[in-house]
């Protein structure tokens, strides 16, 4: 396994880039007629071969004592459940409000890791970390269905899935600090996969699920991309400061803009624009 001392950046970087390439091709299979529930359900299947991946790494020997695996499982079903949450909060609610709510999520992150882990930054790094979680609001991505909200039940499962994502890299820092990354990830892909059948359950098979190219297997290939991208934010908790990490990672919707100018052939708004700035500045602030 890679060391050295910018190991957390290159996972880091590799993270970002993966999620936001996923981010833009995402929706292909949702189009195309295959639900979002069951595209979850497919991320959950391909955890298993990174689960596997990282399982021989060290020698098929996880952590097996009951405090690992609760560390794991927690932020397995932090994640997954919080997936979940944004379906039903996306098919209640706008998602240009939803999408800015939730992708403040490194903010609870940074606040349990200065406060009960003690990390600490220069002032040029909390320069960037407070620019990349603006930057997040203004790629925050509006693509889906943003119909009329109703009441305020999507404020409150946005807000659920913000505190539950937030936890969850705060707890696979924690995690890695007693240990194996790779333990922590296949403890994550157990509890997506716990979590499929709810997925299944909360779909709609009164609509005609496309099960075709376009359908699974094409949802399979986007999403493995997800699954790299989660292992390798595992890695890069085990060697940087969460309060830089996250907030890195979380620049994702950068790459997923650009691809999406680039395949839709649409000039930037200002609010991508003044995103796109704030996030190019962040980069430069959280990585030299």
């Amino acid at each position: 396994m890679i060391r050295s001392s910018r190991t957390w950046l290159l996972y880091a970087l590799v993270n970002t880039v993966f999620w936001g390439i996923w981010g833009a091709f995402i929706e292909i299979p949702e189009k195309a007629g295959f639900p979002a529930t069951l595209g979850y359900v497919v991320w959950a299947l391909t955890m298993i071969p990174c689960a596997v991946v990282a399982l021989q790494i060290i020698g098929w020997k996880p952590e097996t004592d009951w405090r690992s695996v609760l560390m794991g499982l927690a932020a397995g079903l932090l994640g997954a459940g919080g997936q979940l949450l944004l379906f039903e909060a996306l098919r209640v609610g706008p998602a240009y409000m939803v999408f800015p709510l939730i992708s403040l999520f490194p903010v609870v992150t940074i606040i349990l890791s200065v406060v009960f882990l003690k990390e600490r930054t220069n002032t040029r790094q909390w320069i960037g970390i407070v620019l990349a979680l603006a930057a997040a609001v203004f790629l925050a991505d509006p693509r889906l269905n943003a119909a009329g909200s109703k009441g305020s039940e999507w404020l409150v499962l946005s807000v659920m899935v913000l505190v539950m994502w937030g936890i969850q890299g705060y707890v696979m820092k924690v995690g890695n600090n007693n240990m194996k990354a790779e333990s922590i990830f296949m403890y994550m892909c157990l509890g997506g996969l716990m979590l499929a059948p709810v997925a299944i359950w909360m779909t709609d098979f009164s609509v005609p699920v496309n099960w075709g190219l376009r359908g699974p297997w094409l949802a399979a290939g986007i999403q493995v991309l997800n699954s790299i991208g989660a292992l390798t934010l595992v890695y890069a908790l085990r060697y940087g400061n969460a309060i830089v990490v996250m907030p890195l990672s979380g620049l994702s919707p950068v790459i997923t803009v650009a691809i999406s100018l680039v395949i839709y052939t649409v000039f930037p708004g200002p609010m991508l624009m003044i995103g796109l700035i704030l996030a190019a500045i962040a980069i430069v602030l959280l990585s030299v």
